[in-house]
C-alpha cells in the first residue's frame, strides 16, 4: 500500500540527534553513525560491525563511508546494496554479515522517507506519540533479505533506528532476552508524554534507560539515531556596514523583517540599526571581558555584540566545544552569547557587509579582502562540517 501524502511546512526542521555505548572494556564502537545534509535530502546510515572493539569499527566505519559517498553521488540504492553486500561477505562460521545497517533518506522538499534496512532491528516511528506501523517490503538483494519502508513526515513525528545492542540491553539479568522492540516503543511513547521534544531529549532518555538496563556492564555496543520534526529555529547574524552606503536602510528593514533571531555584530552596523530606529545603544558592562567587548542593547534585536573580536573568540569556542551546546563553557559575555545563538538556531543567514574598516584590514591583504569576510568564511566552513544549514550573503 502507498504510504499518504502528507503536506509539509516550509519552516520545519529536521532535527537529527545520535548517542553510543561501547561495550565494556573497549575504546572504540563498533557502532557507527553518520548523516548529511544538502539543499534536497538527509541521509542518515547507521551501521554495526560484526562482534566489538577496533575490527567492529573498522567495518562499520567502511560500510557507513561507502553507503553515504553512493547514496550522495545518487548512485540507484540496489547497486549501493550490492556493492556493501560485495565489499563485506559473510562471516563462514556464524553465517551473519560481517556489518548491518540502516539507512535513513528524507527528501527535504517533500519530506518523504525511505528506511532501508538489512539485519538491523526495525524503525521506530511515532506519530502523535505513539507508534505507527510503517508501510514495509522486503526485496532480495544478492540472496540478502532488506526491508524497505516508506512513509512521509509531518511536524511532531519521531523517526529512530537502534543497533542490536539496545535490544539486548538487560538480557540475563531479570531472566529475560533483553528490553526488547515492544518496551522500547513503549518507552519512547512515555517520553513524548512526560519530557520536552527535541532529538536529543527523546534519544538522551533511550540511551540512558539502555545503560541502566546494563547496570554498568555494556555487554554489546549500542547506537540510537532519530529524526524529530519541528519548527525551524532560524537565525539571521548582520555585520558590517554595506558596501553602498545608500543600501543601509534596506538591509536594516530585511534584519528586522527577518522572521527568526537577530544579531548584529560590530560597532558600525549597530550604529546603522540604531539610526534607523532612532535609539541609543544602551552597553552592558557586566558582559565586559578582557578580550571580548561589552554587549550592546536595542529594540528588535536578539543580541548586539562587537563584531572582529567578538566574531573571533565565538569561533574559538565553538570549536573547542566541537559544536555541542552542552560542551560549550558558560560565560556571560559576548563571544559566549553569540555561539550559544549559533548553536541553538537550525539555520542561519549571515548578511555580511563589505564596507572594510581600515583599523581592521591587515595591510598585506588586497583592499578586497578583509578581516571580517575571512573570519566569517571560516566559521561557516566550520559550521557546514557540522552538517549546520548556512548560508552567505554579500552586501
Amino acid at each position: 500500500m502507498k504510504p499518504l501524502y502528507c503536506p509539509i511546512t516550509v519552516d520545519n526542521f529536521l532535527d537529527v540527534y545520535a548517542a553510543s555505548l561501547n561495550k565494556k572494556g573497549e575504546e572504540l564502537c563498533g557502532d557507527k553513525i553518520k548523516y548529511r545534509r544538502t539543499d534536497h535530502k538527509l541521509t542518515i546510515v547507521l551501521s554495526d560491525g560484526l562482534g566489538s572493539g577496533v575490527k567492529a569499527n573498522i567495518l562499520a566505519t567502511l560500510t557507513t563511508e561507502i553507503l553515504l559517498t553512493m547514496l550522495d553521488a545518487d548512485v540507484p540504492l540496489e547497486e549501493v546494496i550490492k556493492t556493501v553486500i560485495a565489499t563485506l561477505p559473510m562471516c563462514k562460521v556464524r553465517k551473519i554479515a560481517y556489518s548491518t545497517f540502516t539507512i535513513i533518506q528524507v527528501n527535504a522538499e517533500t519530506n518523504h522517507f525511505t528506511v532501508t534496512n538489512f539485519d538491523n532491528p526495525a524503525c521506530f516511528y511515532l506519530r502523535d506519540g505513539k507508534i505507527a506501523p510503517l508501510t514495509t517490503r522486503i526485496e532480495n538483494i544478492l540472496d540478502r533479505q532488506i526491508s524497505i519502508s516508506e512513509g512521509y513526515l509531518q511536524r511532531g513525528d519521531f523517526l529512530g533506528a537502534v543497533s542490536d545492542g539496545v535490544l539486548y540491553a538487560g538480557m540475563g539479568i531479570t531472566l529475560n532476552f533483553g528490553w526488547g522492540w515492544e518496551q522500547i516503543s513503549q518507552y519512547i511513547e512515555q517520553v513524548f508524554t512526560h519530557k520536552a521534544h527535541t532529538a536529543r531529549s527523546i534519544i538522551q532518555e533511550v540511551i540512558q534507560k539502555t545503560h541502566s538496563l546494563y547496570q554498568g556492564e555494556v555487554g554489546d555496543d549500542a547506537t540510537v539515531v532519530g529524526i524529530y520534526i519541528r519548527k525551524r529555529k532560524p537565525l539571521m547574524i548582520f555585520t558590517g556596514p554595506p558596501l553602498n552606503q545608500d543600501q543601509d536602510v534596506e538591509y536594516v528593514e530585511r534584519l528586522l523583517d527577518f522572521k527568526g533571531k537577530k544579531i548584529v555584530c560590530g560597532g558600525t552596523t549597530g550604529n546603522i540599526v540604531a539610526n534607523y530606529l532612532n535609539e541609543a545603544i544602551e552597553t552592558d558592562l557586566s558582559t565586559l571581558r578582557k578580550d571580548v567587548p561589552p554587549i550592546g542593547m536595542l529594540s528588535y534585536v536578539n543580541l548586539l555584540t562587537e563584531g572582529i573580536l567578538t566574531i573571533s573568540k565565538a569561533t574559538e569556542y565553538l570549536k573547542n566545544c566541537d559544536c555541542d551546546l552542552s560542551h560549550l563553557r558558560f560565560d556571560n559575555n559576548g563571544a559566549y552569547l553569540l555561539s550559544k545563538e549559533i548553536l541553538q538556531a537550525d539555520s542561519i543567514l549571515f548578511l555580511v557587509g563589505q564596507s572594510i574598516n581600515e583599523f581592521y584590514q591587515n595591510p598585506l591583504l588586497p583592499k578586497n579582502i578583509s578581516i571580517r569576510r575571512n573570519l566569517i568564511e571560516d566559521l561557516v566552513q566550520f559550521l557546514r562540517s557540522k552538517q549546520k544549514e548556512v548560508v552567505i550573503e554579500y552586501c
